[in-house]
C-alpha cells in the first residue's frame, strides 16, 4: 500500500469519526475485531493492518485512503482537475496566470503530502519560468520535481530532467545540457524503455545545443528521430478538452476513479502540446540544413513555420533563437532591413543570462549588416559584444568564426596588430580539444 499516517494520527482519526457517528467501540469492532483492539488502536499503541483499516473504513462510511491518510478521494481528484486546468492555461500561452495557479496548487499538494501532485505543480512552475526567462528559478523547480519523482521510472522523470537541461542550455551551458539529454536518451534506449513522448522530448530538446556547438550531423539525426516519433504523440488539444469536461461531470456524480482516469489522459495530452512546441526545433533544423545547402527560399519557409509554432507570447526565448536563424536567411536573400528589424526585436528578449549564444548571433549578424552599409564603428561594436557573450557560453566554433570577422574588419581599418590578436584568439578556439567531440552519439530508438 502507499504512504499512510502514523498510528497515533490514525487512532485519533478513528476515534473522532466513531464519536461523530455515535458508535461504541464494540459496534465499530464487531463482528471481526474486539472492543479492546479498537481501544488500543485509538490510543495509537498498535499499527492497524490494511484489513483492519478496510473493516473500520466500511463501518465508518469513509474510503480506505481517507482513513489511512486523512485525504478524501474527492480532494485528490479535484486537485488533479485543477492541475489540468493550469496545464491548459499554460498550453494556450498564458504563462504568468498558469504560474499563479501552479503555485497555489503546490501549497495544497504539500499540505496534504501528495508527492505526485507536488511534482506536477513543480514541473508546471518550471515550464512557466522558462517561458518567462527566469532560468535559475526554472532549473530549481525542475530539480525539486526530480526529487519528488526520485523513485519513479525514468520516463516519468524525463520532463523534469529535460526541463533542467533546457534551463542550462538557455543559460549558455551547452555541454552540460547535452550531457544531461544524451545520458537520458542512452539510458532509455539501452533499457528498452520505448516511451515515444519521453524520447520525442529528449531528441527534440537536444537539437538546439547540438547546433550551437557545431555538431550539425548529430542535430540532423536527432531531428530525424524526433520527426519519426511525432505521429505517435498525436494532436492533443481537442481531446484533452474533452477529457477535462468528462472529468468534471464524473466528479459531480461522485465517480472519482473514472474522473481520475479522464484527468490522467487530459494531463498526458497537455504534455503533448509541449511536445508539439518542441517540434518547432525540427522545422528550425530543416531550415538550417536548407540554408547551408543554399536553398534559401525553402529555408525561409521552414524557419517561418518554426517561428509561427513558437509565438512570442508562447515561447519568447525559443522564438528569439529561431528569429536569429531566419534573419540570417533574410539577409542572404537581400532583405537586410527586415533582418535588422527582426534582430533588434530579438535583442529585447535576450541577455547574457537568457540565450547568450543567440544574443551573440544577433550581434554578429547586425555587425555584418553594418559592414555591408559601411558603418564600421557599429559593426565593430556588435562584434565585440558578440565576442564577450560567446566567451561566456563557451561556444568555441562560433567564437573562431567571429574572431575571423573581427580580425578582417580591424585589418581593413589599418589596425594590423589588433587584427593579428583577433586571428590568434580565433585559432586558439578552433583548435581547442573537444569543442564538438561529445562522445558516442545517442542510440536510435527501437523501431
Amino acid at each position: 500500500m502507499g504512504e499512510r499516517d502514523d498510528p497515533g494520527t490514525i487512532g485519533r482519526r478513528v476515534q473522532r469519526l466513531r464519536v461523530e457517528r455515535g458508535l461504541t467501540q464494540r459496534q465499530l469492532a464487531e463482528p471481526v475485531y474486539t472492543p479492546a483492539y479498537v481501544s488500543t488502536l485509538e490510543s495509537g499503541r498498535v499499527r492497524p493492518s490494511d484489513d483492519a483499516l478496510r473493516h473500520l473504513a466500511e463501518r465508518l462510511g469513509v474510503a480506505f485512503d481517507e482513513l489511512a491518510t486523512g485525504r478524501s478521494a474527492r480532494l485528490v481528484t479535484e486537485l488533479r482537475l485543477r492541475l489540468t486546468e493550469a496545464q491548459r492555461t499554460f498550453a494556450v500561452g498564458e504563462a504568468e496566470p498558469a504560474a499563479e495557479q501552479y503555485a497555489g496548487l503546490l501549497v495544497e499538494a504539500e499540505t496534504h503530502g501528495l508527492a505526485a501532485e507536488q511534482a506536477t505543480a513543480l514541473l508546471g512552475l518550471g515550464e512557466c519560468a522558462l517561458e518567462t526567462g527566469q532560468l535559475v528559478a526554472g532549473r530549481q523547480y525542475f530539480e525539486r520535481a526530480e526529487a519528488c519523482l526520485a523513485g519513479a521510472p525514468l520516463p516519468a522523470r524525463v520532463p523534469a530532467l529535460r526541463g533542467r537541461a533546457v534551463a542550462h542550455y538557455l543559460a549558455g551551458e551547452l555541454r552540460y545540457a547535452v550531457y544531461l539529454l544524451e545520458s537520458a536518451l542512452d539510458e532509455l534506449n539501452r533499457g528498452g524503455l520505448h516511451d515515444p513522448d519521453a524520447l520525442l522530448l529528449l531528441y527534440a530538446s537536444v537539437i538546439g545545443p547540438y547546433m550551437d556547438m557545431g555538431a550539425h550531423a548529430r542535430a540532423a539525426q536527432a531531428a530525424e528521430f524526433a520527426l519519426a516519433l511525432a505521429p505517435q504523440s498525436g494532436d492533443p488539444a481537442l481531446v484533452a478538452r474533452m477529457h477535462r469536461s468528462v472529468a468534471r461531470t464524473l466528479v459531480a456524480e461522485g465517480r472519482l476513479a473514472e474522473a481520475d482516469a479522464s484527468l490522467a489522459k487530459a494531463a498526458e495530452l497537455y504534455r503533448g502540446l509541449q511536445i508539439r512546441t518542441e517540434l518547432a526545433n525540427c522545422h528550425w533544423m530543416r531550415g538550417y540544413v536548407y540554408a547551408q545547402d543554399g536553398q534559401l527560399e525553402r529555408a525561409e519557409g521552414e524557419l517561418r513555420e518554426a517561428l509561427g509554432m513558437l509565438s512570442a507570447k508562447r515561447a519568447a526565448l525559443y522564438s528569439s533563437q529561431v528569429a536569429v536563424e531566419l534573419a540570417d536567411v533574410l539577409h542572404r536573400r537581400g532583405k537586410s532591413d527586415e533582418a535588422a528589424a527582426l534582430l533588434h526585436g530579438v535583442l529585447d528578449d535576450l541577455s547574457p543570462e537568457r540565450g547568450a549564444v543567440h544574443s551573440a548571433a544577433a550581434h554578429r549578424l547586425l555587425g555584418i549588416i553594418a559592414e555591408d552599409s559601411r558603418r564600421t564603428e557599429d559593426a565593430e561594436e556588435h562584434y565585440v559584444r558578440a565576442l564577450s557573450l560567446l566567451e561566456r557560453a563557451g561556444a568555441a566554433g562560433d567564437l573562431a568564426d567571429l574572431c575571423r570577422l573581427l580580425g578582417d574588419l580591424l585589418r581593413r581599418t589599418g589596425r594590423v596588430e589588433a587584427a593579428l590578436d583577433a586571428y590568434r584568439t580565433g585559432l586558439g578556439h578552433r583548435m581547442a580539444p573537444g569543442t564538438t567531440t561529445l562522445g558516442p552519439a545517442p542510440a536510435q530508438p527501437p523501431q
